[in-house]
């Protein structure tokens, strides 16, 4: 886990706006005793999660695809080759929905606005460098890929049996606030 403790505040109170603001639908299958809190997602997520990324084409026809994400700083960070239609279509409409979705066991869903991570964004490094220890220096490219981040606007995550889930994979639940 990588996130702060101000990163983990932020995104606390981005899974708590975007469970309260959901439909009565969504609330009804996540309910408040199966959301994940900010430091449950940022210790389930570590390393790389198979992340399902939609784009939008030029036509407006959706389009979905599976990537490798890695969860940063509340953030879930990916790549691509910047002339696939993925990459192009994440430079013409940034807008994007991801899905990791583990099983029936945990999910964490989010909407936001894609950040590309030039060489000269001052977070790219470290970003990098993470990328860099996982996959080894050789194992990419790493100068020809668009690297990218999701800047969320809404987020849940779900665990169907929290309680079980988070002592199986062996992560500390956190105490819910009373509501």
């Amino acid at each position: 886990m990588r996130e702060t403790t101000e990163e983990l505040s932020e995104l606390q109170h981005l899974l708590d706006s975007s469970h309260a603001g959901a439909t009565d639908h969504l609330r009804a299958i996540i309910t408040d005793d199966r959301t994940l809190r900010a430091r449950e997602i940022a210790d389930l997520m570590t390393g790389m999660r198979v992340l399902t990324l939609a784009t939008v084409t030029a036509k407006g026809e959706p389009r979905v695809s599976a990537m490798d994400g890695h969860f940063l700083h509340g953030r879930w960070t990916m790549s691509t080759d910047p002339g696939s239609a993925k990459g192009r279509q994440i430079r013409a409409r940034p807008a994007v929905s991801a899905a990791c979705v583990e099983g029936e066991e945990v999910a964490v869903f989010t909407h936001g606005q894609v950040e590309i991570l030039t060489p000269e964004h001052p977070d790219r490094d470290e970003v990098l460098r993470h990328w860099i220890e996982h996959y080894g220096a050789s194992a990419l490219p790493w100068d020809d890929i668009m690297l990218m981040r999701i800047r969320p606007t809404w987020m849940v995550g779900y665990a169907f049996a929290r309680n079980t889930v988070l002592a199986a994979r062996g992560v500390e639940p956190e105490v819910r606030p009373e509501r």
